[in-house]
């Protein structure tokens, strides 16, 4: 049996699992990586350490399979994680700034990200403020998890206020853009990315 449930402090590992089990555009990335947690330290640890209540994940009998994170306020976040996420990262991983882009490896590429995060458009910002993150590893993958997932965060996001979310996508990932496509959301005019939005209100 499948359930979806509050994230708890013991998934922690598994939302890490599971980021890199997903993180190469849908695709496993363990191969891509030395070290298994760089995707996680981006994508969806930082969620579960300090936006718990807007963490949710998919269990089976195999164990969490899943998880969708977010936040309401992109800004806001992304100024909590310049002061309580980011610095101890930074300590622990030195700035590959000086290594060529083309040269740099998968581990180097996280880094700099994690160094220089790329700000998210303001076209994207204004018109929807809020954002998440979903993941589902394969075994759970056309179960209908993901739609579970999804309208258990939008319930609460709702209930904090949200009126208007986004998500951002990998333009190789067909498989994650057309999950998002169906859940309602479509894509926003901006210089570059893909980045899809929706009204929730």
């Amino acid at each position: 049996m499948s359930i979806v449930r509050p994230f708890a402090p013991a998934d922690l590992d598994s939302l890490y699992a599971i980021s890199l089990a997903t993180g190469d555009s849908g695709q496993d990335a363990a191969p891509l990586h030395t070290d298994g947690k760089l995707i996680g330290h981006i994508y969806s640890a930082p969620y579960g350490v300090l936006l718990p209540e807007l963490a949710f994940v998919a269990e089976d009998d195999e164990g969490v399979g899943g998880y969708v994170v977010g936040t309401t306020d992109t800004s806001a976040f992304d100024r909590q994680l310049e002061r309580d996420w980011w610095p101890a990262l930074r300590q622990r991983y030195p700035d590959p700034s000086g290594t060529a882009p083309d040269t740099r490896t998968a581990d180097e590429k996280r880094i700099f990200a994690i160094h220089h995060p790329a700000p998210t458009p303001d076209a994207v910002l204004e018109a929807f403020p809020a954002h998440m993150h979903m993941n589902l590893l394969t075994r759970l993958q056309g179960t209908g998890m993901g739609r579970r997932l999804f309208e258990r965060w939008i319930e609460q996001a709702r209930a904090r206020g949200v009126r208007a979310v986004h998500v951002g996508v990998s333009p190789t990932n067909a498989r994650g853009l057309g999950f998002w496509q169906a859940m309602g959301f479509r894509q926003i005019a901006t210089p570059s990315g893909v980045w899809l939005g929706q009204a929730v209100d």
